[in-house]
Protein backbone atom coordinates (compact mmCIF):
# COMPACT_ATOMS: atom_id res chain seq x y z
CA UNK A 1 0.00 0.00 0.00
CA UNK A 2 1.36 3.47 -0.86
CA UNK A 3 2.27 5.77 1.96
CA UNK A 4 2.67 9.54 1.83
CA UNK A 5 4.05 11.38 4.83
CA UNK A 6 1.76 14.16 5.99
CA UNK A 7 2.66 16.98 8.33
CA UNK A 8 0.63 17.37 11.50
CA UNK A 9 -0.75 20.68 12.71
CA UNK A 10 2.00 20.74 15.35
CA UNK A 11 4.67 20.44 12.63
CA UNK A 12 3.12 23.02 10.30
CA UNK A 13 4.81 26.37 9.77
CA UNK A 14 4.48 29.23 7.30
CA UNK A 15 2.05 28.75 4.44
CA UNK A 16 1.14 25.22 5.55
CA UNK A 17 0.18 26.49 9.02
CA UNK A 18 -1.92 29.22 7.39
CA UNK A 19 -3.69 26.64 5.22
CA UNK A 20 -4.26 24.27 8.16
CA UNK A 21 -5.69 27.11 10.25
CA UNK A 22 -8.01 28.04 7.38
CA UNK A 23 -9.10 24.39 7.07
CA UNK A 24 -9.96 24.25 10.77
CA UNK A 25 -11.88 27.53 10.53
CA UNK A 26 -13.73 26.28 7.44
CA UNK A 27 -14.51 22.70 8.48
CA UNK A 28 -13.64 22.36 12.17
CA UNK A 29 -10.82 19.94 11.37
CA UNK A 30 -8.13 19.06 8.84
CA UNK A 31 -9.57 16.51 6.42
CA UNK A 32 -7.32 13.92 4.74
CA UNK A 33 -7.74 15.61 1.34
CA UNK A 34 -6.04 18.67 2.87
CA UNK A 35 -3.30 16.93 4.86
CA UNK A 36 -2.28 14.72 1.93
CA UNK A 37 -1.07 17.90 0.19
CA UNK A 38 0.95 19.06 3.20
CA UNK A 39 4.29 18.41 1.51
CA UNK A 40 3.45 21.09 -1.06
CA UNK A 41 1.70 24.01 0.66
CA UNK A 42 1.58 26.07 -2.57
CA UNK A 43 -0.32 23.27 -4.32
CA UNK A 44 -2.58 22.95 -1.26
CA UNK A 45 -3.37 26.67 -1.37
CA UNK A 46 -4.05 26.56 -5.12
CA UNK A 47 -6.32 23.55 -4.65
CA UNK A 48 -8.28 25.23 -1.85
CA UNK A 49 -8.58 28.45 -3.89
CA UNK A 50 -9.90 26.43 -6.83
CA UNK A 51 -12.35 24.58 -4.59
CA UNK A 52 -13.53 27.89 -3.15
CA UNK A 53 -14.12 29.33 -6.61
CA UNK A 54 -16.06 26.24 -7.69
CA UNK A 55 -18.20 25.95 -4.60
CA UNK A 56 -18.66 29.59 -3.58
CA UNK A 57 -18.09 31.57 -6.78
CA UNK A 58 -20.61 32.67 -9.36
CA UNK A 59 -22.26 29.74 -11.11
CA UNK A 60 -25.45 28.87 -12.93
CA UNK A 61 -25.79 26.03 -10.38
CA UNK A 62 -26.99 26.70 -6.85
CA UNK A 63 -24.67 25.94 -3.95
CA UNK A 64 -26.93 23.02 -3.02
CA UNK A 65 -26.67 21.51 -6.48
CA UNK A 66 -22.89 21.86 -6.44
CA UNK A 67 -22.77 20.12 -3.05
CA UNK A 68 -24.95 17.30 -4.38
CA UNK A 69 -22.69 16.81 -7.40
CA UNK A 70 -19.55 16.30 -5.30
CA UNK A 71 -20.42 12.84 -3.90
CA UNK A 72 -21.91 11.76 -7.24
CA UNK A 73 -18.64 12.57 -9.03
CA UNK A 74 -16.65 10.86 -6.28
CA UNK A 75 -18.78 7.72 -6.58
CA UNK A 76 -18.44 7.74 -10.37
CA UNK A 77 -14.67 7.97 -9.92
CA UNK A 78 -14.63 5.18 -7.34
CA UNK A 79 -13.45 7.56 -4.58
CA UNK A 80 -14.49 7.57 -0.96
CA UNK A 81 -16.10 10.96 -0.39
Amino acid sequence: MPWIRVFSLDEATGLLKTQYDAAIKRAGRIWNIVSIMSQNPRALKASMDFYGALMHGQSPLSRGRREMLAPVVSAANGCTY
